[in-house]
C-alpha cells in the first residue's frame, strides 16, 4: 500500500488523521505505518454504539459434578480421559500474553519468581504440574502458548534458556494475540506515535481465532486433536490436560468443561459459571444482581461456582461455533496516543479497547460441565503483590501443595 492508496482508503472510513504525520517520516517510519493501516481491520470500529451484551434470559444455578462425585467416579472419568491423552487426542494452550507490571515486573507475568530460596518461575511451576499427566501417560501432548506481540521474544527466549523445562521442544508451539485497533469514544483511531497506530490484544475470547490466524491449527488437524484445554498463566497450581476433568467432561456428553471452585464469600472477585436463559453462561462478579449475589439456600451460596480460567473445548464444536463469531466488547480505557504532535498518557479513560471474551466461547457452546475442583490444591491465582489473590497466597497454597520454594 502507497500514500495515494492508503488516503483514499482512509478517507472512505472516516481515518484520515492517522497519516497527519506522515510527511515528517523517514522512509521505513513510513512504510511501518502504512503496513500498520493496510493489516488493520477497521470494521471493528462498527461495533462502536451498539450493544453486544444480548439478553440471553433469566439467570438461574447450574449443577456441578461434586467433589464427592469425583472422588466416587474417578477412577471410570480417569481411564476415559487418559485414553484419550494416550490416544494423541488432547492439546494445551497456555494464555500467556500478560505482563507482571502489578507484581512489580517488567517481564511477561509467566517469568516471575514465585520461589523464595530459590528461582522458581510461573511458567516452570506450570510446566512442573504438567508433569503430572506425562509422567502417569507416558506421552506429551502439544502445548500451544499465546503471547503477546510485546512478549513473544522474551518468552521465546526463557524457555529456551531453560531447555523447555524438559518438556520436547518439538511439541511447544508459540503464537502471538491478535491486535484491535484503539479509538476515541467518536470512534477515531488513535495513533500510538506518529508512524504506527495503536493497537492492542483483542481479549481472551481471541485465543483461538488468533491460533487459526497463526496456521498452527494444521497441527491440530494432522494430529487429528478433539480436544483443547485453555489455560491461564495467573494460575501456578493449574493442573492441566487432567485426564479425570477431561473424562468427566465426555462422558458428561457436554462441549465443553470449566474447572470452579466454590466461593469463599459472595464478592470474591471470580466469574460464576450459571445458567442464563437455560444455558450455560459466565456472569462476571461485577455483573451479577445483588440479589442473586448473596442468595443462599441452607446457608451456602446458590451462585457459588466461580471459574478459574481452566476449559476443555471440544475442537469439532469450537469450529462450528465460532462461525458465527464472537461479539466484542467495548472496554473504556486510558490510551496513550498522539495528541498535536505529543504522546499523552491520559488520567482518565479517553477512548475503546475492543475484546473478545471466552466467557463467549462457553455460552455459545450450548453445554459446559461445571467441574468441582479443591480450591487449595488447584487454585492459587496470582493477580496482586500483597494481599487476597497475591504472590503471598499463591506462595502459602504452593508450600501446603508440599513444593519447595
Amino acid at each position: 500500500m502507497n500514500y495515494a492508496r492508503a488516503k483514499a482508503y482512509l478517507k472512505l472510513r472516516g481515518q484520515e488523521q492517522l497519516l497527519d504525520y506522515f510527511d515528517e517520516l523517514d522512509k521505513e517510519e513510513q512504510s511501518a505505518l502504512l503496513n500498520d493501516i493496510e493489516n488493520t481491520n477497521f470494521n471493528i470500529l462498527k461495533n462502536i454504539g451498539k450493544n453486544t451484551q444480548k439478553k440471553a434470559g433469566k439467570i438461574t444455578p447450574i449443577g456441578a459434578v461434586s467433589l464427592q462425585e469425583i472422588a466416587r467416579r474417578k477412577p471410570q472419568f480417569k481411564a476415559v480421559g487418559e485414553t484419550l491423552l494416550n490416544e494423541g487426542k488432547v492439546g494445551a494452550v497456555l494464555l500467556a500474553g500478560g505482563q507482571g507490571s502489578r507484581l512489580g515486573s517488567d517481564k511477561p507475568k509467566g517469568m516471575f519468581n514465585i520461589g523464595v530460596t530459590r528461582e522458581l518461575s510461573i511458567f516452570e511451576q506450570q510446566m512442573r504440574n504438567i508433569e503430572e499427566v506425562t509422567s502417569s501417560t507416558g506421552r506429551h501432548f502439544p502445548l500451544f502458548i499465546m503471547t503477546s506481540y510485546i512478549n513473544k521474544s522474551e518468552t521465546v527466549e526463557f524457555f529456551e534458556s531453560h531447555d523447555f523445562f524438559g518438556y520436547p521442544r518439538d511439541r511447544i508451539h508459540f503464537y502471538v494475540q491478535d491486535l484491535a485497533p484503539t479509538c476515541d469514544f467518536n470512534g477515531k483511531v488513535f495513533l500510538d506515535t506518529k508512524s504506527r497506530l495503536s493497537l492492542a490484544p483483542n481479549g481472551n475470547g481471541g485465543w483461538y481465532s488468533s491460533l487459526i490466524n497463526s496456521g498452527l491449527n494444521k497441527i491440530i488437524e494432522r494430529e487429528n486433536i478433539e480436544w483443547l484445554n485453555v489455560y491461564s498463566v495467573d494460575n501456578v497450581l493449574q493442573r492441566i490436560c487432567d485426564p479425570v476433568f477431561i473424562g468427566a467432561t465426555v462422558l458428561k456428553r457436554c462441549r465443553c468443561g470449566a474447572k470452579v471452585v466454590k466461593k469463599v464469600s459472595p464478592d470474591e472477585k471470580v466469574g460464576v459459571l450459571c445458567n442464563e436463559g437455560g444455558k450455560p453462561a459466565i456472569v462476571e462478579y461485577y455483573e451479577m444482581p445483588e440479589k442473586l449475589k448473596n442468595k443462599k439456600k441452607k446457608g451456602e451460596l446458590v451462585y457459588c461456582y466461580g471459574v478459574t480460567l481452566n476449559y476443555l473445548f471440544n475442537v469439532h464444536d469450537l469450529n462450528a461455533t465460532l462461525s458465527g463469531k464472537l461479539p466484542y466488547h467495548l472496554a473504556e480505557k486510558k490510551i496513550p496516543h498522539m495528541e498535536n504532535g505529543v504522546r499523552v498518557c491520559p488520567e482518565e479513560p479517553c477512548g475503546y479497547k475492543f475484546e473478545t471474551l471466552v466467557v463467549d466461547m462457553v455460552k455459545m457452546m450450548g453445554s459446559c460441565l461445571a467441574f468441582e475442583v479443591d480450591r487449595q490444591r488447584e487454585f492459587a491465582p496470582v493477580k496482586n503483590a500483597t494481599g487476597c489473590d497475591s504472590v503471598e497466597s499463591a506462595r502459602e497454597l504452593l508450600k501446603l501443595n508440599g513444593v519447595n520454594l
